[in-house]
């Protein structure tokens, strides 16, 4: 009897892809079905669970179950809860602010550099302020790369300087006069409390009060990081998830010719 009421209820659910309202997709075209996960301070008990379930219904979640509970010390838990949600969007309205730039292949961007350019740009990057990560600055900047992406360092016609993590914005403009560079890459992983918004901001705005914002071309990346926020920071460009070398490359070249800092 189970078994028939499972495939009436997934009957019941309207298969066609409709992008004016577009729903999230568990199982089945249309149900609706997402997970979400939180940590509680509590014990790991049915009492914890079921409040993460109660959470969950008040944020609007439909029939949640907790599907997944982990402790992490004797006062804390981890929780992944499933269900459905009630809402849709008409994705065929949605506007985002996104790097139109085509990305090129390692070798069209040196070749690019050559003939536009005429000499190697220089680039220089870094984690800046507290963020003691570096592994966003490193997929970018090391040779190896990331993810079948070559790194900047590989780029024959790129002189790429990684200066690492926690680096105070003041020491990451020095180095940047004193390489001559061309281009600022600035990596933020840590985004606790905003942390990553008050660097980068900082970032801008030594920069313009030495006059010179407008001696480089500066591009901020992270997981949080998205191309609407870089810009309204007052940066030239945001990279976030999915973003590899030849993305930030392409730009940052084309960007350096359109502006005419290359000379």
């Amino acid at each position: 009897m189970s078994s028939g009421l499972y495939n009436t209820a997934k009957s019941d659910f309207d298969k066609t892809l409709d992008l004016t309202q577009l729903r999230p997709y568990g199982d089945t075209m249309n149900d609706s079905k997402v997970q979400m996960s939180f940590t509680l301070p509590v014990k790991d008990d049915d009492r914890g669970a079921e409040a993460a379930r109660l959470i969950a219904k008040k944020m609007g979640m439909t029939e949640p179950s907790v599907a997944l509970r982990k402790p992490l010390d004797k006062d804390y838990t981890f929780y992944v809860v499933y269900g459905a949600v009630n809402h849709s969007v008409d994705y065929t309205k949605i506007e985002v602010q996104a790097v139109e730039t085509e990305t090129m292949s390692m070798e069209e961007v040196n070749e690019y550099i050559q003939q536009n350019i005429g000499r190697k740009i220089v680039i220089v990057g870094a984690s800046t302020g507290t963020d003691a990560h570096t592994v966003g600055i490193d997929a970018i900047m090391n040779r190896k790369g990331f993810a079948g992406h070559y790194g900047l360092e590989r780029y024959e016609m790129i002189d790429a300087y990684n200066l690492g993590s926690q680096v105070p914005n003041e020491e990451m403009i020095r180095k940047a006069v004193e390489l001559k560079a061309d281009v600022l890459l600035v990596s933020q992983t840590v985004t606790q409390k905003d942390v990553h918004v008050q660097n980068l901001t900082e970032l801008i705005e030594l920069l313009e009060a030495e006059n010179l914002r407008d001696k480089f071309v500066v591009c901020c990346g992270g997981a949080r990081v998205t191309h609407e926020l870089a810009k309204e920071l007052g940066y030239d460009a945001g990279f976030g998830a999915g973003k590899y070398a030849d993305d930030v490359a392409s730009f940052a070249v084309v960007e350096l010719v359109n502006r005419g800092l290359c000379k």
